[in-house]
């Protein structure tokens, strides 16, 4: 499948993250997916504790007819060795991807590397013309200032558009679009399903989320705030990225999107 340029599938376009545990989940995951008819975007973490690898996953979900973002980790990419992605990339035809910083293993299992965010996206913009390459936004991990200073040279770099960290309410998601209204690049407002107190608390401790007064930890509150994220992205000529964590992909959206 040829993947064409942001925005000319859907005037809005719909991103669901799925896990690749291993490729009989994964299918599972793209069964529900292509059941939502308004999701033409599937976004792929690599996450080491699982065998495979995002852009490994790319083939299989472009045979869905979806269009896939494997998130690729900068600590991983040794900066004087030959890309590990790009083959795969080029197998499947994608030209998007989402470069994240990566958080080093607590126990150094494996190799790491100094390899930024910012370089990792001027190499792929260097070694693969043509890439439409995201970054995150992460409106919990530093002030204000900090995060709007680190997204910018992240876009100096090369960076084609934002993927943002789930937001809760949306007042928070419109400061966050005054902020970056001079930052002229597509923007996935991301949301995720939390369904019970431990999900919460695992948002606001370790990810130093804020959780509006209204908040209640129920996939009807989840659901009930994906249409409202929906509404914002839409509004402002953006789109939306939904990570259903411990809840079925389509218990969570569908009926929202």
């Amino acid at each position: 499948m040829t993947q064409t340029p942001w925005g000319t599938l859907h005037p809005m376009r719909i991103s669901v993250e799925v896990i690749p545990r291993d490729m009989d989940a994964l299918r599972e995951q793209l069964d529900a997916v292509t059941q939502l008819s308004a999701v033409d975007t599937v976004n792929v973490p690599d996450i080491h504790r699982f065998p495979l690898r995002s852009w490994s996953t790319c083939q299989a979900v472009a045979e869905r007819g979806l269009r896939v973002v494997p998130h690729l980790r900068a600590i991983d990419v040794n900066p004087h060795a030959p890309l590990p992605f790009l083959d795969a990339l080029d197998a499947a035809n994608v030209h998007e991807v989402l470069v994240v910083a990566g958080d080093a293993p607590a126990d150094m299992s494996r190799p790491v590397y100094d390899t930024t965010s910012e370089a990792l996206v001027a190499r792929i913009k260097r070694e693969r013309p043509g890439t439409t390459v995201y970054v995150a936004l992460d409106p919990y991990r530093q002030d204000f200032s900090s995060e709007r200073a680190y997204l910018q040279r992240k876009i100096e770099a090369g960076a084609d558009g934002v993927f943002t960290q789930p937001f809760f309410d949306v007042r928070l998601a419109a400061v966050w679009s005054e902020l970056v209204r001079d930052v002229d690049v597509p923007i996935f407002w991301g949301a995720t399903s939390v369904t019970s107190s431990r999900s919460a608390r695992y948002w606001t401790r370790r990810n130093r989320a804020i959780l509006p007064a209204s908040f209640e930890p129920t996939l009807e509150h989840s659901r009930a705030f994906a249409r409202q994220l929906a509404d914002f992205a839409r509004e402002r000529g953006d789109h939306v990225y939904y990570m259903p964590i411990r809840v079925d992909i389509a218990a969570y959206l569908t009926g929202v999107v």
